[in-house]
């Protein structure tokens, strides 16, 4: 849906240009205390294939959620994935069956400010944007109980992972997507004050219609994906809209979703977001706060050139289910054989979070980027040291008993 130049050094522009001018003698992964312009994150070309899966359609459990917006990830309850065609001999679900339950959220007592629990916390303000940290606002991301803050270092590895592996890059290292010159997803806080907008959307039939609240001069994601993301942290809302642009007063965007932060609600089955996968962007995030409090305590969003199929929780696909490629959903771990005791201290905790909660494919991008907010207090050396790792250093997670709740 999403695609990023598979080709990390070589930007778009005159910018670009001068990037690969500078490290086209760079052969192979950068070494630790190198200085590059590759944290720029690559050229994004045009958006494509979100139609391959135009018939998929919600699932017919919505039919039991008529009068509860079942259109919005809201209430106690939502649609959930069914029982899931494993891939042939490996166990590793690839892509839903027919049909679909739903299921009861569960939703834990919020936590308050300064105590640690299910709302992410505590976390320390960010520095650079003045943005509350998340785990301040007094709002989850999520329940304990969703597969996003779920520790999978005890998981077994899929009997499919090499398979996987290989697909995605083997020998393409890790690439932080963010970085102190701009680089990364941004965030923006409203309220209930924050002026609200009807937003056209290029895929309305999977797209929630809103209002979105969208305040007076937005961060933007830079960028051909240009995603905006809008946190109400009075309403525990998150509103994300993808490829996204103002003509006036009025606001156009390719596609958009608004989640509860309280509910383990999943999109309908077939449903994009702002995001190829039907995953909401922000929870995935690498954001400072987490990185300064010592602590991720999620996983992390991360791309791939090419997929097919989805597994649990992603709810779309970009391609027909298939074997050799992997599916949106997929959740990979970096090995705890890793020694990751030579890298700074914010790259520590970043790869702390790789090894216990591991990253989930949500987009068609370069391989092994993974995604984070831009913050002029990031620490580019100790980010460009993770580069150092490849997709050899990575397995895949059978995550086929993990569910929300």
């Amino acid at each position: 849906m999403r695609r990023r130049s598979s080709l990390p050094l070589l930007a778009a522009g005159a910018a670009g240009l001068i990037i690969a001018a500078f490290v086209v003698v760079q052969l192979g992964p950068p070494t630790a205390g190198t200085v590059t312009g590759a944290s720029a994150a690559g050229a994004h070309a045009a958006a494509t294939a979100v139609a391959s899966s135009r018939t998929d359609g919600p699932d017919a459990a919505l039919s039991a959620l008529n009068g509860a917006d079942s259109r919005v990830s809201d209430g106690g309850s939502g649609p959930q994935a069914a029982t899931q065609v494993a891939d042939s001999g490996s166990g590793l679900p690839v892509t839903p069956v027919a049909g679909s339950q739903v299921r009861t959220a569960v939703t834990p007592p919020l936590t308050p400010v300064g105590e640690s629990g299910p709302a992410r916390g505590p976390r320390k303000p960010s520095v650079a944007t003045g943005l509350p940290a998340i785990g301040t606002i007094g709002c989850p991301i999520f329940p304990a109980s969703n597969v996003w803050n779920k520790d999978i270092s005890s998981l077994p590895v899929a009997s499919n992972s090499t398979t996987m592996i290989n697909a995605i890059g083997a020998s393409n290292y890790l690439h932080p997507d963010f970085d102190a010159v701009g680089d990364g997803i941004p965030y923006n806080i409203v309220t209930s004050t924050t002026p609200t907008y009807t937003v056209g959307f290029d895929y309305a039939d999977e797209s929630d219609p809103g209002p979105y609240p969208i305040p007076a001069s937005p961060k933007i994601e830079n960028g051909s994906d240009r995603h905006m993301l809008m946190l109400d942290k009075g309403a525990c809302r998150l509103y994300e809209l993808y490829d996204v642009s103002q003509s006036g007063s009025t606001w156009h965007a390719g596609s958009g979703a608004i989640w509860n932060l309280r509910s383990n609600a999943l999109r309908p089955a077939g449903w994009t977001s702002a995001d190829a996968a039907g995953l909401p962007i922000l929870p995935g995030l690498v954001l400072y706060s987490e990185v300064q409090s010592g602590v991720i305590d999620h996983a992390i969003r991360f791309t791939a050139s090419d997929t097919c199929g989805y597994i649990y929780p992603a709810r779309h696909q970009t391609a027909a289910p298939c074997s050799n490629l992997p599916p949106m959903g997929l959740r990979v771990r970096l090995k705890a054989s890793v020694d990751i005791s030579g890298f700074g201290p914010q790259a520590q905790v970043v790869l702390t979070a790789l090894k216990r909660y591991g990253m989930i494919l949500a987009d068609n991008g370069s391989p092994w980027y993974i995604g984070g907010e831009p913050n002029a207090s990031w620490n580019d050396d100790e980010l460009h040291h993770l580069q150092s790792l490849t997709g050899a250093d990575f397995e895949v997670v059978d995550t086929s008993g993990l569910v929300n709740g």
